[in-house]
């Protein structure tokens, strides 16, 4: 069956590159990479995904947990500062 693959640039090149070394054609290699993944998503051991990381937590040095504030908290504290940056009290 005949179809059509949109490919980045440089990442077809690396593939044509790869079926020239190998001595094979686009076509065989394309194949074997399809049938690979295929056999693989079908044991389970296609890739692994990496685990999605925690967000980060601050952590004062005084080891201390930091007040949990709301948005409104928040922007109380940036005004407050504006203010006392501003020269007023």
């Amino acid at each position: 069956m005949r179809t059509t693959i949109d490919l980045p640039e440089d990442l077809f090149r690396r593939i044509k590159a790869r079926a020239a070394l190998n001595g094979t054609t686009l076509k065989e290699l394309f194949t074997r990479y399809v049938e690979t993944g295929l056999r693989r998503s079908e044991r389970g051991t296609g890739p692994v995904r990496a685990k999605r990381s925690e967000i980060p937590v601050a952590q004062p040095a005084t080891g201390h947990p930091l007040p949990n504030l709301s948005h409104s908290d928040l922007w109380e504290l940036l005004e407050d500062e504006d203010v006392a940056h501003a020269g007023g009290d």
